[in-house]
């Protein structure tokens, strides 16, 4: 068994970071790929998706893969819960106090030592939950 290192921060991942730290849109590995090739042209997506699995087993980021039809990545690791639009697939964060009492009501239901929780909740976006005519309507 490998020993733990600590990742080294190669600009590569720097990068990475700096670019998922100025968007809350919760981007997808290709749209991380497409922000960060505005910077590093040459880097390929092949490493984008390397780095961001790397950094996401480490704990810099989080990798979102509740839900939705791709993995996305967030640079906000501290514990907080996220909406997806059903429509669209648009991911935001939803700032209410995480439930740590869950933990103990699920650990009450099971055999199992609950480690932690993965909520996600779903609904519609306010741009996809207008009306079809609040959608075309120009006022």
């Amino acid at each position: 068994m490998q020993e733990h290192n600590p990742m080294r921060i190669t600009t590569q991942r720097q990068i990475i970071l700096e670019e998922l730290l100025k968007v809350t849109s919760h981007p997808t590995a290709n749209e991380v790929y497409d922000m960060v090739r505005k910077r590093l042209p040459r880097i390929g997506l092949g490493t984008v998706y390397r780095n961001l699995e790397l950094m996401s087993e480490t704990g810099m980021i989080l990798k979102l893969e509740v839900g939705g039809t791709q993995k996305r990545f967030d640079a906000t690791v501290t514990p907080h819960y996220h909406v997806r639009c059903m429509e669209c697939g648009r991911v935001d964060d939803i700032k209410i106090p995480i439930q740590d009492d869950i933990n103990e009501l699920a650990a009450e239901a099971c055999h199992y030592q609950i480690l932690g929780h993965h909520i996600e909740f779903t609904g519609l976006c306010g741009d996809c939950g207008k009306s079809p005519q609040q959608k075309t309507s120009i006022n």
